[in-house]
């Protein structure tokens, strides 16, 4: 097991074709960051969630663990629900690094990315 591991972090959903796009993007980041362990896990409805892979990680030896919300903004979610979970499993494993970055769809380069592809969706038109 790596001693570093990135979480991708997704609210889940009833139907498990919702989670295709979020496992093709584990995989590809999991190729750009071959020495880091790259898991996927869900708030809700889907498997695994957040406290279990963080739980089975730790168990197998990693260290640092960096949460990515794969959320569009910054909603009740991200600003309630994770920070309350982070909290927990801080205490649980107070010899784990644990932290998260804010979510996806803040980051400029990827409004910029989704911007480019509306644009171009725009040409279909």
């Amino acid at each position: 097991m790596a001693q570093r591991s990135l979480v991708l972090f997704a609210h889940g959903a009833r139907d498990p074709r919702w989670a295709e796009p979020f496992q093709r993007l584990q995989q590809l980041t999991q190729a750009q960051m071959p020495d880091a362990a790259v898991s996927l896990a869900f708030l809700e409805l889907m498997e695994p969630r957040l406290p279990e892979l963080v739980g089975r990680l730790v168990q197998d030896g990693c260290g640092e663990v960096t949460v990515v919300p794969v959320f569009f903004g910054q909603g009740g979610h991200v600003l309630r629900d994770l920070p309350v979970m982070l909290e927990k499993l801080r205490q649980d494993y107070p010899q784990v690094v644990i932290r998260a970055v804010p979510a996806v769809g803040e980051d400029a380069e990827v409004l910029n990315a989704i911007a480019r592809y509306c644009v171009g969706a725009a040409g279909v038109l």
